[in-house]
């Protein structure tokens, strides 16, 4: 889950991520969840208060993030045994998949580098903000360690990974996502966004939304993870939070990156990007590219033009299964989501309504009326 910036060239040292000093997380008193109940469109519900959690799918819910001595863990991990590593990221090693027997439940284990301060820093504001905010699109902190210099977040287990890892780089045997699992992946990310702009009091601004950070349980139902980039809204009259420019290079909005002034709308940007990954099957930077294909937005702006091109855009792997009209009313958000200019971009809630709209029109061998590519239109 490396961190680039969002400015300036790409290069390795860029994926250690800052934190804003100013971004501490206030008393816990600030937040609270709306006390409205869920409008009904099939979302997990927000609890009234504050430590309940949905009912929604995936993971344990009910019980607060429990501390965990660093024995529980090395225990359950065999003593962080290689074999049980996942991955790596700017946070430090990630995804140690154990079974902690006392919960009867797998979880994944990120272990935070001890060499960096960033990454504490982080971690306290991840373990601030998932105890705090509960959602089935929100990745469930089963609990932590902070003993000693040891940092440790537990995790409900997400058997399918990152979204990331189903779009991109795909081993021969791999199935590639079909287009009705790509639309139910955006429209849970798009839920838990809408959770955290319109029903977490004060909003949060996510921050970091990008495909690796989006994780899918056996059902690809998506979770948001990684909120150690996360900052508090604006509330009141203030408009935006100025911040210093963090996020992953490609996903950031660009009036973002140009000013440190971070909004709503900056994390609809982001999301843009992601559901153009899920329409094209392309990264948001591919230095493998030519040029001029190397950055996924730059790239896709000549099509959004032009909607009889909108088809060029396809993802190779989905071989023209997707209903074309559904196809580019997604290709007419995605356009909305990366308007330049912030308040041209739509609201979670609207982004929320229109993918929920596609999602009710799937492709079927019946509804579908035959394969769609370049040459057959």
């Amino acid at each position: 889950m490396g961190c680039l910036d969002c400015v300036g060239p790409r290069r390795k040292d860029l994926n250690k991520r800052k934190i804003d000093d100013s971004a501490q997380i206030g008393s816990k008193s600030r937040f609270s969840a709306e006390s409205s109940s869920e409008k009904s469109r099939g979302k997990g519900s927000a609890e009234t208060n504050v430590g309940k959690k949905d009912s929604g799918a995936g993971g344990k819910k009910g019980r607060p993030a429990q501390s965990f001595t660093f024995r529980d863990l090395a225990t359950a991990t065999k003593n962080f045994r290689a074999s049980n590593l996942i991955g790596e990221g700017g946070f430090g090693k990630i995804g140690f998949l154990s079974v902690l027997f006392f919960l009867e439940q797998a979880v994944a284990i990120k272990q935070l580098n001890r060499e960096g301060i960033q990454g504490n820093q982080e971690f306290i504001i991840e373990v601030l903000m998932l105890s705090l905010l509960h959602h089935s699109n929100l990745v469930n902190l089963i609990g932590y360690c902070a003993e000693g210099d040891q940092r440790l977040l537990v995790y409900e287990y997400m058997p399918m990974g990152s979204l990331e890892h189903h779009l991109f780089d795909l081993h021969p045997e791999q199935e590639p996502l079909g287009w009705n699992t790509r639309i139910k992946v955006a429209v849970g990310a798009a839920r838990g966004l809408e959770y955290l702009h319109v029903k977490a009091n004060p909003p949060v601004i996510y921050r970091d939304l990008k495909s690796a950070n989006i994780l899918l349980d056996n059902d690809f139902n998506p979770k948001l993870s990684d909120f150690g980039l996360a900052k508090l809204g604006p509330v009141g009259d203030n408009t935006h939070v100025s911040t210093r420019v963090m996020g992953t290079y490609g996903y950031c909005a660009p009036e973002y990156a140009m000013s440190g002034k971070l909004t709503l709308k900056s994390d609809v940007y982001s999301f843009g990007v992601v559901l153009l990954e899920l329409i094209t099957g392309r990264k948001a930077i591919d230095n493998s590219k030519e040029a001029g294909e190397q950055n996924l937005v730059v790239w896709s702006r000549p099509f959004f033009r032009d909607r009889r091109k909108f088809v060029h855009m396809a993802d190779p792997l989905l071989q023209g299964r997707y209903p074309l009209r559904c196809f580019h009313h997604a290709v007419a958000i995605t356009a909305m989501c990366l308007q330049e200019q912030p308040t041209f971009r739509p609201l979670m809630g609207d982004v929320v309504v229109a993918l929920e709209y596609l999602a009710s029109q799937p492709y079927t061998s019946e509804t579908g009326s035959g394969k769609h590519s370049p040459r057959s239109l």
